[in-house]
């Protein structure tokens, strides 16, 4: 009997197997087992060589990046987008209103002056003055005293009637001449038959100097005054601020186009204007009368030219003078001077705001505290006489369409 030995080399063991098998699954297929695996197979990931697949995260494609070629002109961008528009819608309850309110305002050049002295009263307050407008207390809102340069024309009668005429009216204006301060401008004007400008505003005394020594031969005889205030008074009336006229003449009107009642509504209308007279030839119409060689239609004639210097003057807010001897030329201007450079400006907003072109009626006076007549004394205690003088009015602005 014959005992044979397993052998151990025909078949292996099972942790041979075993072990083959895990390492047949762990490496890579051959190029030709590749073609055979399905195509559902997902190819292995590569991975750098310094990480390993459990540290190297996401992965990305590290492929080529291809860029198309640009064409040749270049195209432009599209436009952008308009913005939409927002409807606007109105709000009843938040409407705004622009509102333009002309309010006036009334200006008053106020002088009061001493009767005996004729001197310039100062140190008034607003309380002591009361301004009526057509017979209604106005409520002043400023008072102040001013002291400015004067801008005035020297409105001159030269005409060929009397020589003594002719000589009053060249002391007159050297005399007021004399007065000129270096900021003060002065026009020279004269008047016959027609008007004539000697020179236009100057600061120089000199210029003035000549145009009124320039006065030697006249013309004519007419004296159109009103002809001649009326063109005086439509050009100051461009010149802004206050003006002056120093009218030196008989105030006979021979020969005008304009009438008394044309001028006295000129004098009205025209704003920031102040005139004052000086009449000539009043000695010579005195010695006349004494001799009985001025006759009753001469006189009543030099009557009423003297009565509308004074009304010229009053109208204006002015002071009227009619000296008889050249001695009492430096006390008249000196009065006319501080009249002009001293005064009161007096602000106001009227309460009739009417834009109707009517002239308003102004009266000015000085009260006390207790609203009666203010009494004014001198050292003595003695009353003292004084003058407010004021422009009688002014025309209300035409309502604007």
């Amino acid at each position: 009997m014959m005992i044979t030995r397993p052998n151990h080399s025909s078949k292996p063991p099972l942790t041979v197997l075993l072990l083959v098998a895990t390492l047949a699954l762990s490496l890579p297929l051959s190029p030709a087992c590749a073609q055979d695996a399905p195509s559902t197979q997902t190819p292995p990931q590569q991975t750098k060589p310094d990480q390993t697949p459990d540290s190297a995260g996401p992965q990305t494609d590290n492929g080529t990046i291809i860029l198309k070629k640009k064409k040749e002109g270049g195209e432009e961008p599209p436009p952008a987008p308009a913005a939409p528009v927002e409807p606007k819608v109105k709000n009843p309850n938040n409407e705004t209103y622009s509102i333009r309110v002309d309010v006036p305002v009334v200006n008053v050049d106020v002088n009061v002056i001493l009767d005996k002295t004729h001197q310039f009263v100062p140190g008034l307050k607003a309380p002591n003055f009361l301004v009526l407008e057509d017979g209604v207390p106005q409520q002043i809102t400023s008072v102040r005293m001013t002291q400015t340069p004067i801008t005035a024309v020297m409105l001159l009668e030269f005409a060929s009637n009397s020589y003594y005429f002719i000589r009053d009216m060249q002391n007159a204006s050297y005399s007021f001449f004399r007065s000129l301060r270096p900021d003060d401008y002065v026009a020279v004007v004269t008047y016959d038959l027609r008007t004539h400008i000697l020179t236009d505003f100057t600061n120089n005394k000199d210029t003035v100097g000549q145009a009124i020594s320039s006065l030697i031969i006249p013309g004519f005889s007419d004296t159109n005054l009103f002809d001649a205030l009326y063109e005086t008074l439509d050009r100051t009336s461009r010149i802004e601020g206050r003006k002056y006229i120093i009218l030196i003449g008989t105030g006979r009107d021979t020969f005008s186009k304009i009438t008394l009642d044309k001028i006295l509504a000129k004098v009205k209308a025209t704003p920031n204007v102040t005139i004052f007279t000086i009449g000539t030839g009043a000695l010579v119409r005195e010695l006349a009368d004494a001799r009985g060689g001025m006759g009753p239609i001469t006189r009543m004639d030099y009557l009423q030219a003297e009565n509308q210097m004074r009304t010229f003057a009053s109208m204006t807010g002015g002071l009227s003078f009619n000296p008889m001897f050249q001695g009492a030329l430096p006390d008249v201007f000196g009065q006319i001077n501080d009249s002009i450079r001293n005064q009161y400006l007096l602000t106001y907003r009227p309460t009739n705001t009417k834009n109707d072109g009517t002239y308003r009626k102004i009266k000015v006076m000085l009260v006390d505290n207790e609203g009666h007549p203010l009494q004014m004394q001198d050292e003595k205690h003695k009353p003292l006489k004084y003058s407010v003088i004021a422009r009688d009015g002014y025309k209300a602005k035409q309502q604007v369409e």
